[in-house]
This record gives C-alpha cells, structure tokens and sequence, in this order.
C-alpha cells in the first residue's frame, strides 16, 4: 500500500460511508486514537504523520462492526486490498 494523501482521503471517504466522522485533534490517547461509539466520531492523534494516520484509520476500520453492504462497491473492494496487503 502506498501511504499517499489520495489514500487518507479514500480511508476518510469509507469512514464517511460508515456514518462516522473522523476528527484530528491533540490528547493524550495511548493507542493514538479514541473511539466514541455513541457518537460515531474516531479522534486521531493530530500529530501523527501521514503514515501513521493511515495506519490508525486502517487499525479502527478493522475493530468495528460494520454491514459492508452499505459501502459502495469500490469502497468494499478497496478494503479487501488493503486487508490483503495488511496480511502478507
């Protein structure tokens, strides 16, 4: 996977899908995020580079529940590629 600002946005875009916003902000969080469910907003550590923030979006995507029949096509078989390339 190539960590460009065309992928976080593709990652954004999915979570957008998903009803959840996405917000960058400053705080403590020890795992680099914080996750409010009840409000379906992910908080990602705003002094994370490129990279990391990619990896953060990724590694929430990968602990929600989800139906994936409500991304669209593209968005689902985005996500199969990266979970591919996140196992090998």
């Amino acid at each position: 996977m190539r960590y460009t600002q065309t992928t976080l946005k593709k990652i954004e875009d999915i979570f957008d899908q998903l009803d959840y916003t996405v917000r960058y902000e400053k705080g403590s969080f020890q795992s680099g995020y914080c996750l409010v469910e009840s409000r379906r907003v992910a908080v990602v550590n705003k002094f994370f580079d490129l990279e990391a923030r990619i990896n953060t979006l990724l590694d929430i995507l990968s602990r929600l529940d989800y139906d994936p029949d409500s991304l669209s096509d593209s968005a689902r078989e985005q996500l199969e590629k990266w979970k591919k390339s996140s196992e090998t």
